[in-house]
């Protein structure tokens, strides 16, 4: 029995992974990720039909790692906020994951694009929902979709590095545009 250890489909997610956040979707190829594994292209296309499986793959790990920084506590309060300073330091501390995800060309319409993740997006609906005291689902999607364009150019200047922001005024700046949004909300009603 050999010493070696095989080449699993998580070590070469992993390794891909890796080379996306060094280098960019576009260094995903098979020989790249076969020079970080040390071994040849052969393990990588036992795990997987060809690259495009590969990348699907890999997409769904990248989701994965956004719905993570997502992740709420239940019992804190501003919900809400937290998913959105949590949609920021996914842009800040994995700018080329954030930019393949939300900076890269498609052809969906911003309503698809901010529904296309059911499970994050039910979760917002739930929690703009429970922190607005909007019951209307219409109107609960209109205001994350106000609330989602302001956090998106946030997050989007901090992933290309257009301006530093700190934590601080990240959270006061989502504070006040929810509160903003919040009087147009209130005058609506009216």
């Amino acid at each position: 029995m050999s010493g070696l250890k095989k080449i699993q489909k998580e070590d070469i997610l992993d390794v891909a992974l890796d080379i996306i956040r060094e280098e960019g979707m576009n260094n995903v190829q098979a020989r790249n990720i076969a020079k970080k594994l040390n071994c040849s292209t052969q393990p990588i296309f036992y795990q997987f039909k060809n690259m495009e499986e590969l990348k699907e793959e890999l997409l769904k790990k990248i989701v994965e790692v956004y719905r993570q920084y997502l992740t709420v506590d239940e019992k804190a309060p501003h919900l809400y906020r937290q998913m959105g300073e949590g949609y920021i330091r996914f842009a800040k501390q994995e700018p080329k994951l954030f930019e393949l995800i939300f900076m890269s060309p498609n052809k969906l319409t911003t309503k698809n694009f901010i529904t296309h993740d059911k499970k994050v997006y039910n979760d917002i609906l739930k929690y703009v929902s429970a922190t607005t005291g909007i019951s209307s689902e219409e109107r609960v999607r209109n205001f994350h979709l106000k609330m989602w364009t302001f956090t998106h150019g946030i997050a989007t200047m901090i992933a290309t590095k257009t301006c530093e922001i700190s934590d601080e005024q990240i959270s006061e700046m989502l504070t006040e545009e929810f509160k903003a949004l919040m009087l147009l909300e209130r005058g609506i009603d009216k």
